[in-house]
């Protein structure tokens, strides 16, 4: 019972890293609320937290709008009077040369995967600072790192809150919030359904390991660092559970 009461927020909880990290944390005893836009997934995933016996709250929203990526952090808020764990996992992911993408899918982009982060970390802030402690755990990718063929607005998307975290961890950790990030290499979730099948066959031809990973394999960084006391010396960091696709 790693995260025993602990008042936690993930978002982009349906499905994916998502699922698999709420399923882990609720077995761990921590209070959830979970959002997502798709509310039968969402769905599906709370009652398997409640099975697991979590106290576990849903919210419908979409983080690329304002008020969706905030509505999870002000439900934990409200319903628990506080907030210890945000987990930033909302994401989405489309593939295009640099030369086909519309300013639609740039802004786009940069709304789910990247402001969404600033919003919901922002509204969390204040709650956090006053207890003096607190978690920020935001899900960028290796791409933020290395870059991706016809992936350069997921990249800087990604690359973006790389440097929101290390810049965040920065000016917080003095007062026992620690903010870290997970770069995932590529991974069997639905994130990844609509990418080009030459493209994932290529990418897991070149992994040392030989293969993508599966979310829960995943999902134990973030408890790790969510955790006491396993992330407790963890600042601005970037741990990459990617088969062996990057090696800082």
């Amino acid at each position: 019972m790693q995260l025993h009461h602990k008042r936690c927020v993930i978002t982009g909880a349906a499905s994916g890293i998502g699922a698999a990290t709420a399923h882990l944390f609720a077995r761990e005893g921590a209070r959830l609320v979970l959002t997502d836009r798709d509310e039968a997934k969402l769905a599906a995933t709370v009652a398997h937290c409640q099975q697991q016996g979590a106290i576990c709250q849903a919210v419908v929203a979409d983080v690329g709008e304002v008020s969706g990526a905030t509505a999870a952090v002000d439900r934990c808020l409200d319903a628990f009077g506080g907030i210890d764990v945000l987990v930033n996992n909302a994401g989405m992911l489309t593939q295009a040369r640099c030369t086909d993408i519309t300013l639609a899918m740039w802004d786009t982009m940069m709304a789910v995967d990247l402001r969404s982060v600033f919003l919901a970390t922002q509204r969390a802030l204040p709650a956090m600072l006053a207890q003096r402690w607190g978690r920020v755990i935001n899900v960028a990718s290796q791409l933020g790192i290395k870059g991706g063929a016809e992936l350069c607005h997921y990249a800087a998307a990604k690359a973006g809150v790389l440097g929101f975290t290390k810049s965040l961890a920065l000016e917080v950790s003095a007062h026992n919030i620690l903010v870290n990030a997970i770069a995932p290499g590529p991974i069997e979730t639905p994130l990844i359904d609509g990418l080009n099948p030459a493209w994932k066959a290529a990418k897991a031809a070149e992994l040392p390991l030989g293969r993508f990973g599966r979310a829960e394999e995943v999902a134990p960084v973030a408890l790790l660092l969510a955790s006491e006391p396993g992330g407790n010396l963890f600042v601005g960091q970037t741990l990459g559970p990617n088969s062996g696709d990057v090696m800082p």
